[in-house]
């Protein structure tokens, strides 16, 4: 008996234990599969959470999801927005929150300091357009690039001409405003074929009163010129534009009627002393100079004009002060030039002047009968020396 009870005693044991470690095999499993759970829990708490936050913004059944969306698309790129909430769906809710209220400070800071800039930016602007206004409205001309940019560089290198390919350019003083001109030897051939030498200014005339391009040059008492955009500046780099009358030195009622009896051989008009007005042929000896195979293009300068100038005349874009119905407007500069010649004709009873004239592009060389214009637009002026 005692046997038995020993063995019973012992089966007991083996079946507290056995009990035992079943009892830990459970609650080991038991903890790892909550674990599990409560992982899997969160993975899908936060697939969702994104989930649904794209769908309420892409279906527009949220109003206040939808507005958060306008609000974005306009604030970014709809790929970067796309992105973002991709790279956000393992981020936690405070994360985004935190990221969402940092990004707008930064993007209203942002905002902020770019509106403040153009503000900047805008006065600068505005003072800037001030002193250019200002100095415009001055009577004389500025003889500086400080308020308006070259056209043709550096202040060293402004002169659009070839003087250097011509031995260097001659140089005079107009004695009426102080004002220095570089000028070439041409060496050409004239209408007649002959071989011929005239010497010619290699800029545009600037001399006279602005006036403004609604007004014609109506004071016989004075010189009077135009100046591209009513801007001084434009006259000291492209030279002033005047009317046929004014060219001519004669008065402002020869602009509508025939002065024919008034034009000289070798008419000054308005040049300085010693000088006289280019003439047509003028014109064509400089063409036909100084080695130039390329027609009017070789008479062009290279500086923005589509030239090659191979005489080294430069011949630069002035534009124009076009008239057409009593409407007047300053067109086409750095594209064009039109020049008067010292000369009128009537077609049909009408008297037009002539004028020369070439764009950037043009490859030929008008004739001296050319009448296009009337003798109120505002066109260029040069100079060839009085050889009497």
């Amino acid at each position: 008996m005692k046997c038995v009870k020993g063995l019973g005693f012992l089966w007991v044991a083996v079946l507290a234990a056995f009990f035992a470690l079943t009892a830990c095999d459970d609650s080991s499993s038991a903890s790892s599969d909550e674990t599990s759970v409560s992982s899997s829990s969160v993975e899908t708490s936060d697939s969702d959470e994104s989930s649904s936050s794209v769908d309420k913004k892409s279906s527009g059944n949220e109003s206040t999801e939808k507005d958060k969306s306008s609000s974005s698309v306009k604030g970014s790129e709809p790929a970067e927005v796309s992105s973002s909430s991709a790279k956000e769906t393992k981020v936690s809710s405070d994360s985004k929150s935190s990221s969402s209220v940092k990004s707008g400070e930064s993007s209203s800071s942002s905002k902020d300091k770019s509106s403040s800039s153009v503000s900047s930016s805008s006065s600068v602007k505005s003072s800037s357009s001030s002193s250019v206004k200002q100095s415009s409205s001055s009577s004389n001309d500025v003889q500086s690039s400080s308020s308006k940019q070259n056209p043709w560089g550096t202040d060293a290198e402004w002169w659009p001409f070839s003087c250097n390919a011509h031995g260097g350019c001659l140089e005079f003083t107009d004695k009426r405003n102080g004002r220095t001109y570089k000028y070439l030897k041409f060496d050409g051939k004239d209408t007649s074929g002959k071989n011929a030498t005239i010497y010619a200014m290699v800029e545009n005339l600037n001399v006279g009163e602005m006036v403004r391009g609604f007004k014609d040059q109506k004071d016989d008492s004075k010189i009077e010129r135009y100046c591209y955009d009513n801007d001084t500046l434009n006259c000291h780099y492209y030279g002033g534009l005047y009317q046929w009358a004014e060219m001519m030195n004669l008065p402002f009622e020869c602009n509508s009627k025939s002065c024919a009896d008034s034009i000289k051989p070798n008419h000054k008009g308005i040049c300085p002393d010693d000088w006289r007005l280019l003439n047509y042929n003028d014109f064509y000896i400089i063409v036909n100079s100084n080695g130039n195979t390329h027609s009017v293009e070789g008479v062009r300068s290279t500086f923005g004009f589509g030239g090659y100038n191979t005489t080294g005349y430069s011949l630069i874009g002035a534009g124009v002060r076009a008239l057409r119905n009593g409407v007047y407007s300053f067109e086409q500069l750095n594209e064009f030039t039109v020049w008067y010649y010292p000369r009128e004709i009537s077609v049909d009873g009408v008297v037009y002047p002539t004028a020369g004239h070439t764009s950037r592009t043009d490859t030929y060389m008008y004739g001296k009968d050319t009448y296009n214009y009337t003798k109120l637009e505002g066109f260029s002026v040069r100079c060839v020396k009085d050889s009497d």
